[in-house]
């Protein structure tokens, strides 16, 4: 016989995202000290139990929302690099990426860029994940174009994406008052006429 909590009853994949939806709402929101299990469970519709029988404790719940928007960042700067062969191109599609991130994630970008959890070891360790994998990204092209060493191309990437983050996180705090399309253009730009000053190795 169906019931209304029959009905309620989602596969736990579905009822996962779910929660992690919710979760980012309150984590944004309130900040992680600030936010309540119960507030996140009020928010996903379901009970307490409900949530701790998918993630044990707050901050199980929070890294699980903070892996999944790291690795949704990071497919798309990979697949930014690897979109076209064309270098000024590729810095394009990785400053687009960015932006498009925010459109689609604002308050993910938020939570990544501006927690009040980055000094606990396990976000931490999150974050310089997400810098560094964002950067090999481009260092591979770095070094293959220019023929710098593991390092040197690591560093130039990391100051590469460093300054689209840094960029982007502005562009979010300014509501967008500038044209999405301009402030990549700018910023691509800017990166451009550094980055194509290291001369291609022959």
């Amino acid at each position: 016989m169906s019931t209304d909590s029959n009905k309620a009853r989602l596969p736990r994949d579905e009822r996962r995202a779910q929660l992690l939806a919710a979760a980012l709402e309150v984590f944004t929101s309130a900040g992680y000290h600030a936010a309540a299990m119960d507030e996140i469970a009020d928010r996903a519709k379901v009970s307490k139990p409900v949530l701790y029988q998918h993630f044990p404790s707050k901050l199980d719940l929070y890294l699980a929302v903070l892996d999944l928007h790291i690795d949704s960042l990071i497919f798309d700067i990979q697949r930014a690099v690897a979109s076209t062969s064309d270098n000024r191109d590729r810095v394009r599609a990785t400053t687009a990426a960015y932006f498009d991130f925010i459109n689609r994630e604002g308050e993910a970008f938020r939570l990544l860029f501006e927690s009040d959890m980055s000094v606990e070891p396990q976000v931490h360790e999150r974050l310089n994940r997400m810098t560094y994998d964002c950067a090999a990204a481009f260092s591979a092209v770095i070094s293959l174009d220019t023929g710098l060493g593991k390092d040197a191309s690591m560093m130039l990437a990391v100051g590469l994406i460093g300054s689209v983050q840094t960029s982007a996180r502005h562009w979010l705090e300014r509501d967008g008052k500038i044209d999405r399309d301009l402030a990549v253009n700018l910023v691509s730009g800017l990166i451009w006429r550094g980055i194509s000053g290291f001369p291609k190795s022959s």
